[in-house]
């Protein structure tokens, strides 16, 4: 078989890369060999490529920022979607399309099923939702949320670099979802494709945790590692101290039953792949 990775020069690109099947031949582009919003050079690329697979893990992801600028969020999570639908139709290639946890609204009290009705809050939530319908029936579509890789910018590298700067940190206590490792993320991915899975699905590491929490685990973890040479103060604080122009679901948990039903067997939980993460950090920086 033949995939063609969209988006491959991010954190869950690289990873499928990384993680691809044996036999599988892949075709990885990132956001400089074909920018996804230019529909005929999509259409052409990927034509030409002949595919089983389009993975499309590009994304427009910055949610605050996309507040302002919908319009090209909307343009890359939204309707180069569509335009992938329309490619991979005339080319007999199914399409693989990561959503996130943000098409729902956070006032659940219990884990979003898939099926689970949504609501976004935000205009990247928004667009995201729009590139799940565009993408089509055939689809296969993994929801997932709060990524992290030992490389490219993510929430565990972030707070590395602040508790080895700065004697104090405040971190959102009141927002609660599960970390996901991109490796393990891709793998499922992977998994569920060769299985011709079409429909959502749903797809993180096993447990819960708040912002605050994922933090003082990465402080714990990295103490004991030697990444970090002393304890920093962490401080739980609210959603209402920390203000941002993008509104965040409180609590975004997905409930991956079905997920873990299809790849045979439970996730790793976070705390487990965030260690396993951090020695990668820890051996080669």
């Amino acid at each position: 078989m033949k995939a063609v990775i969209l988006g491959a020069g991010g954190q869950l690109g690289r990873a499928l890369i990384a993680t691809a099947p044996a036999g599988m031949m892949v075709a990885a582009l990132d956001s400089a060999a074909l920018d996804i919003t230019d529909a005929e050079a999509v259409r052409v690329r990927i034509t030409g490529a002949a595919p089983d697979l389009i993975v499309n893990a590009a994304a427009y992801t910055a949610v605050d920022r996309a507040e302002t600028d919908e319009a090209r969020a909307q343009a890359v999570n939204g309707d180069a979607v569509a335009t992938l639908a329309d490619v991979a139709r005339a080319t007999g290639a199914r399409l693989v399309q990561v959503s996130t946890d943000f098409v729902f609204d956070g006032r659940s009290g219990t884990p979003y099923r898939p099926d689970a009705r949504t609501g976004p809050l935000s205009a990247y939530g928004r667009t995201k939702l729009f590139g799940e319908q565009a993408a089509g029936d055939d689809a296969l579509i993994v929801r997932t949320a709060w990524v992290y890789a030992t490389q490219g910018g993510n929430f565990v590298r972030t707070m590395l670099r602040l508790m080895a700067a700065q004697p104090l940190l405040r971190v959102v206590a009141d927002q609660v979802g599960t970390p996901t490792y991109a490796p393990d993320l891709a793998r499922t991915i992977w998994t569920l494709a060769g299985q011709g899975a079409r429909g959502v699905h749903h797809a993180t590491d096993s447990g819960i945790a708040s912002w605050y929490d994922f933090a003082v685990a990465i402080q714990e973890e990295a103490l004991a590692l030697g990444l970090l040479e002393r304890v920093a103060d962490v401080v739980p604080i609210a959603t209402a101290d920390f203000p941002t122009p993008a509104v965040r679901p409180a609590f975004s948990v997905l409930d991956k039953s079905a997920t873990w039903d299809a790849c045979g067997g439970a996730g790793v939980h976070w705390r487990v792949n965030l260690r396993r993460m951090l020695k990668d950090v820890a051996a080669h920086g």
